[in-house]
């Protein structure tokens, strides 16, 4: 073979599957220009730990998020009686913090991190939003320490789930960085368990955003990101440098933070003036009711459980209560009236319940002859009714034993009552 014949090398990487030449490469990444600064206006806070980039947005204090005014225009009263710390009765709304945090997981622990904190308070007659972003993991103490400056003259948190999640998450963060905790004696107002004890019969989530649509009638624009997607979004930011994604998630927090501040205000006002006209639906008057009752303010109580039955029975608001819901909480009003020592409602509760075949007003009507009026023959014709109304029904078998057992025993007590 002739030297000129001789195969290059690379035609001997070739014939072996290598890939030669610059066209197979694949092409340069292209540098981003989409730094956090360029799609969301904001500044660098200097801490002793370094720098954070806050996002700000100011809102006046006559602002409506949705229907409802952000601007707290009712006493804490009742919500610090229910949450159990005086110290949110007496507090002026200035020394309030509405907090949210976007986090690196929902799993929580010391691998889940905050890197969006959003942070509201009224000052000077506006609503003062500052969201603190992590553009870096470095960034966490600074982050930590611009939150901490923030929050430096407030002494009360409101957050939703931030119970459970948001206040252990920082709690965390501060301790593993050395900080101390800026919220550590705060007064705390949860709003989700409150959320939950009111629209808990009537609405099919307790979700902020679906408290917002159907609560406060503020419904999120284009701009909001789903929940679950907001780990990845930030994962995406660290490794490719874009944050123009990031846009809707300040967005998704800021709308939290706002909505949480418009909440507040909305359940303050309910539990203030609970007959308010503008609380249309049976089922939130009864929740009230409920709450009053777990208050120990029973007279209240009892008449809101009646006004919510009246709503129920009014044919012009159709926010009536189903037979279900109207059935429970004719059975709590009566042993409601029975507590507060009514016993004259209460029995006009129990005989009416009764007409309509309802069998704890049957057992509420025999303990009451047999106990308290001492009249064991019409305690047992009121048992001998139950009896055979349980017989009719349709209940379930297990609910048919329950109160079966119950009614054999109490006959059982009282024949021999009276053969005595």
């Amino acid at each position: 073979m002739k030297p000129a014949d001789k195969p290059s090398l690379s035609d001997r990487l070739r014939s072996l599957g290598v890939k030669v030449g610059a066209a197979q490469l694949p092409a340069p990444r292209p540098e981003m220009h989409y730094q956090i600064e360029s799609v969301l206006s904001g500044n660098l806070i200097f801490t002793s730990a370094g720098e954070t980039y806050v996002h700000e947005e100011r809102f006046a204090a006559d602002y409506h998020h949705g229907h409802v005014p952000i601007q707290l225009q009712a006493s804490l009263n009742v919500m610090a009686a229910w949450a159990g710390d005086a110290r949110l009765r007496d507090l002026p709304i200035e020394s309030f913090a509405f907090l949210d945090t976007e986090t690196s997981g929902l799993s929580g622990g010391t691998g889940t991190y905050a890197f969006l904190i959003g942070a509201g308070r009224f000052v000077n007659g506006e609503f003062i939003l500052q969201q603190f972003f992590m553009r870096d993991p470095a960034e966490e103490p600074a982050l930590l320490e611009g939150l901490g400056k923030f929050l430096a003259s407030a002494q009360a948190l409101v957050t939703f789930n931030g119970k459970a999640f948001d206040v252990p998450l920082l709690k965390t963060r501060y301790s593993l960085n050395a900080i101390p905790v800026p919220f550590k004696d705060f007064a705390h107002l949860d709003l989700l368990p409150l959320a939950r004890r009111l629209w808990r019969d009537r609405l099919e989530s307790r979700a902020l955003k679906y408290l917002e649509e159907n609560i406060l009638f503020a419904p999120r624009t284009v701009e909001e990101v789903p929940g679950y997607e907001i780990p990845y979004i930030y994962f995406d930011y660290l490794r490719d440098g874009d944050a123009r994604p990031l846009k809707g998630v300040f967005y998704h927090n800021a709308m939290d933070v706002v909505a949480m501040a418009a909440l507040l205000n909305h359940t303050a006002k309910m539990l203030e003036d609970p007959f308010h006209e503008g609380i249309e639906h049976g089922l939130d008057v009864i929740a009230l009711a409920k709450l009053y009752e777990g208050l120990g303010q029973w007279d209240k109580a009892a008449r809101l459980f009646e006004h919510g039955l009246e709503k129920s029975l009014s044919s012009e608001s159709g926010q009536g209560l189903s037979q279900e819901s109207f059935t429970e909480t004719v059975r709590r009003l009566s042993v409601l009236q029975k507590r507060r020592g009514d016993f004259d409602e209460a029995l006009r509760l129990w005989e009416d319940a009764a007409d309509k075949g309802h069998i704890y007003a049957f057992i509420e009507l025999a303990k009451y002859y047999e106990h308290k009026k001492r009249d064991s023959k019409t305690a047992l014709k009121w048992t001998k009714s139950a009896q055979k109304q349980l017989e009719r029904s349709d209940l379930p078998a297990y609910i048919r034993k329950h109160w079966m057992d119950e009614l054999a025993h109490r006959r059982q007590r009282l024949e021999s009552k009276l053969e005595k």
